[in-house]
C-alpha cells in the first residue's frame, strides 16, 4: 500500500508540473520573495513589528517589479523604508545570466538551429514573436557589461594561487559543430579571498593559447603569483615558466588519481586508489615520497607501466608540500571550481549547441560574473597568514613584496 502511494504521489507530482506550469513559478515567486524581506530586515535590523534598540528605520509599504525567468515573468513586491535607503542587487545578479541563456535559446530559435522544444521555451519566456531585432537589442545591453567585466582591472595586491581549468562546449563555427574549449582561472587573493580572473574560449589548449591567456591577465594587474593548479598540460607548464618566473606547478592530484587509475583492470582499482591517497595525504614532502617509493615496488612487477608513471610523474603532484599545511587540501586539485563547473553545466546542457562562439563567452561569462562576486562578499576561501609567515617574514606587510612586481 505504502508503495502505491508513492507512485501516485509521483504521478500527482508530474500531473501538476506538466499540466500547470504556473506551479512552479510560485514557487520561485514566493522563494524570491522571501529573500527579498529577509533583505529588508536585515537592513532595518529588525522584522516586522519588531521593537529593538538595534533597529535602524522603518518599512513603508512595496513597489511591484517584474524578473523574467526560465519559469516566467515573476511579479514580486520590493519592500521600501521611510528613508529610501534600501536597495537590492537581487534583480541585476540574477538576470545577467537569465538574459545570457535567453539571449542563447533566441538566437538558436532565430538562426534556425535551435534543438527540439526550443521554439516553445523562447515563447514562454520571450513571448510570441521572436525577431532579430529583439536579439540585437537584448544583446546591445548585455554586452558591454560583460565585456567590461572580462576586461577589468585587477586591483588586489597580490594573487598567490591560481586554479587554471577547461571545459568544452559544443557550438556552430563555420556551418559546422565543434567542441570549443572555456579555459577559466580563478586566483585566490592576498586577502584569502577567491575570484574569477578570467573567462575565455579557444579552439584548442595549446602553449600559445595559455601565453596570450596569461598575457592578458598580467597586463590586467596580475601579480604575486607563487602556484597554479592545474590538469597535467605541457604548454600550459612552459607559459607558467615564461610569465610567472618562480611560480611552482601543482599538477591536480584527482586528475592524476584517475588517469591512473584508468591503466589497471577495475578489480585493482580501489587498491592503487587507495595506495595514491596514502602518498597525497602524508604529513611531510619527505614521508610522501618514502610511500611513493614504496608503492613504485608494490606496483612494479604486476603493472610497469603503472610503477615508471608513479616513478617519473608523481613529483608533479607534491608542489603543494612546499606551501603551508593549511592550505594544502584546497590548493592540491582543481576541485575548487567543481561546484562552479557543475553549474555551467546545469546551463549550458539546456541549450546543448551553442549558436556561435559569442553566445558561449556570453553565458558563461554571466555565470562567472555572478559566482566571482559571490565568493567576493562571501567568507574567506583560506587564511592567508601562514604563507606570509612562511614567505615574508622579514618584510614588515605581506602587500610590500609586491609592491614593486
Amino acid at each position: 500500500m505504502a508503495e502505491g502511494n508513492g507512485s501516485e504521489r509521483v504521478g500527482l507530482a508530474q500531473a501538476i508540473l506538466l499540466d500547470d506550469p504556473g506551479f512552479l513559478r510560485g514557487i520561485v515567486e514566493r522563494a524570491l520573495q522571501a529573500i527579498l524581506e529577509e533583505e529588508m530586515t536585515a537592513h532595518l535590523g529588525a522584522g516586522r513589528y519588531e521593537r529593538g534598540e538595534g533597529r535602524t528605520g522603518y518599512r513603508n509599504g512595496s513597489t511591484p517589479r517584474t524578473l523574467t525567468t526560465r519559469v516566467g515573468t515573476l511579479t514580486l513586491q520590493v519592500p521600501q523604508d521611510r528613508a529610501g535607503t534600501f536597495s537590492t542587487e537581487l534583480f541585476a545578479r540574477y538576470q545577467r545570466s537569465e538574459q545570457a541563456l535567453v539571449t542563447t535559446l533566441m538566437e538558436m530559435y532565430v538562426q534556425g538551429v535551435s534543438t527540439r522544444n526550443v521554439a516553445a521555451i523562447t515563447e514562454e519566456l520571450c513571448g510570441t514573436s521572436v525577431s532579430k531585432s529583439q536579439v540585437s537589442a537584448l544583446v546591445g545591453r548585455l554586452e558591454p557589461e560583460l565585456a567590461a567585466w572580462r576586461e577589468r582591472r585587477l586591483t588586489a595586491a597580490a594573487y598567490p594561487y591560481l586554479v587554471v581549468d577547461a571545459r568544452y562546449e559544443h557550438a556552430r563555427v563555420d556551418g559546422r559543430v565543434v567542441s570549443l574549449g572555456v579555459l577559466v582561472v580563478v586566483g585566490v587573493r592576498d586577502d584569502g579571498r577567491r575570484e574569477i580572473l578570467a573567462v575565455e574560449e579557444a579552439d584548442t589548449e595549446s602553449e600559445a593559447t595559455y601565453q596570450e591567456l596569461f598575457k592578458r591577465l598580467r597586463d590586467r594587474g596580475l601579480r604575486g603569483v607563487e602556484l597554479v593548479t592545474s590538469d597535467d598540460h605541457r604548454g600550459l607548464k612552459a607559459a607558467i615558466d615564461r610569465h610567472f618566473q618562480g611560480a611552482s606547478w601543482q599538477r591536480c592530484q584527482v586528475h592524476f588519481t584517475r588517469n591512473l587509475c584508468g591503466m589497471v583492470a577495475l578489480k585493482h582499482r580501489a587498491r592503487l586508489a587507495e595506495a595514491l591517497r596514502g602518498i597525497f595525504g602524508a604529513a611531510s614532502l619527505t614521508q610522501a615520497r618514502a610511500a611513493a617509493r614504496a608503492c613504485v615496488s608494490d606496483w612494479k612487477a604486476s603493472h610497469p607501466l603503472v610503477a615508471g608513471k608513479i616513478d617519473g610523474e608523481i613529483e608533479e603532484c607534491l608542489a603543494c608540500y612546499d606551501f603551508p599545511a593549511a592550505h594544502r587540501a584546497r590548493i592540491r586539485t582543481t576541485n575548487g571550481l567543481e561546484r562552479f563547473n557543475q553549474e555551467l553545466k546545469r546551463r549550458t546542457r539546456v541549450v546543448r549547441i551553442f549558436p556561435n562562439r559569442t553566445s558561449v563567452k556570453r553565458l558563461v561569462t554571466a555565470l562567472a560574473m555572478e559566482q566571482s562576486e559571490e565568493w567576493l562578499s562571501g567568507r574567506c576561501y583560506l587564511n592567508m597568514e601562514p604563507l606570509w609567515e612562511d614567505r615574508l617574514r622579514p618584510v614588515a606587510s605581506p602587500l610590500t613584496a609586491y609592491a614593486a612586481d
